[in-house]
């Protein structure tokens, strides 16, 4: 993991965890990785703020005290970082258990216990409790994670090989402005430069590798910017009866309709949307 992606990490881990508003000083003060004169770290920092945003993580800025012009703080609520698990389908839960195993073991490596330390010794109570175990391990196949999260820090372009609903590959320059995992696979959302607008990139339709093109005055991600704007899809809900044996396949019946049972098997309704992935 580059310097960059660890700050992040550990920055998502400390807010997360806090059971108060921190402050910049106390958040240069105990995350490694801002470093420089006081004007680099802040700048370090807006970036840091603007690239959690892409990522859907939103920084609330609060005091400690309201009456008081005290300098403010910050913090992530949890409940703000969890996904609203509503309409799920039963792709959506399989994709959701695979992720539940992927973020585990990070909130405890040494860098982020070292912070949430420090944090402890300056008097700053911190509940583990509250950390949805951050630990991006899950399976990005052919798509480099690392080298976007750098393009949407650094505000570098990127450039790929795309191939149409045609089967035609056309050649892409887009400045990425966030990426997420959605529908069994991965998604980049950007500024297609050459149709000047908006748009969402499958990844498995990404022909070849994906190089960064270096900008002399980068660009402005929007401040509307919701990445989940972007990953909504038409309703293609399809169902199918299924036989499955009492007591079998849970995951499978967690979003499916129980139609009749014979004491051995049992007949249910799922809805999919991917048959293959269904399959």
């Amino acid at each position: 993991m580059s310097r960059k992606s660890e700050r992040l990490v550990n920055l998502t881990i400390a807010l997360l965890a806090t059971k108060r508003y921190l402050t910049k000083s106390e958040i240069f003060r105990t995350l490694e990785g801002y470093e420089g004169s006081a004007q680099t770290k802040e700048r370090m920092f807006e970036r840091d703020k603007d690239d959690l945003r892409a990522l859907g993580i939103e920084i609330e800025v609060g005091s400690f005290d309201p009456l008081f012009e005290d300098e403010p703080g910050y913090r992530i609520k949890p409940e703000s970082y969890k996904i609203q698990l509503t309409n799920l389908s039963h792709i959506d839960v399989a994709l959701l258990s695979i992720a539940a195993s992927a973020w585990q073991g990070a909130a405890l490596d040494t860098s982020a216990l070292s912070a949430l330390l420090k944090l402890s010794s300056m008097g700053i109570e911190s509940d583990l409790d509250s950390l949805p175990a951050l630990a991006p391990r899950i399976s990005s196949g052919s798509l480099d994670l690392e080298l976007l999260t750098e393009a949407i820090s650094k505000r570098d372009e990127i450039k790929f090989s795309y191939r149409g609903s045609d089967l035609s590959l056309t050649e892409r320059n887009v400045r990425p402005y966030g990426f997420a995992s959605a529908y069994g696979d991965w998604y980049i959302i950007g500024q297609d430069v050459e149709r000047k607008a908006i748009r969402t990139f499958k990844s498995s339709r990404i022909a070849g590798d994906i190089s960064t093109v270096k900008l002399s005055s980068g660009f402005d991600i929007p401040n509307d910017f919701q990445i989940q704007d972007y990953l909504k899809r038409q309703n293609t809900t399809k169902e199918a009866e299924l036989k499955v044996r009492v007591g079998k396949a849970h995951a499978l019946r967690i979003h499916s309709q129980l139609l009749n049972s014979d004491g051995d098997w049992e007949s249910i309704l799922c809805s999919f949307e991917d048959e293959d992935l269904f399959v």
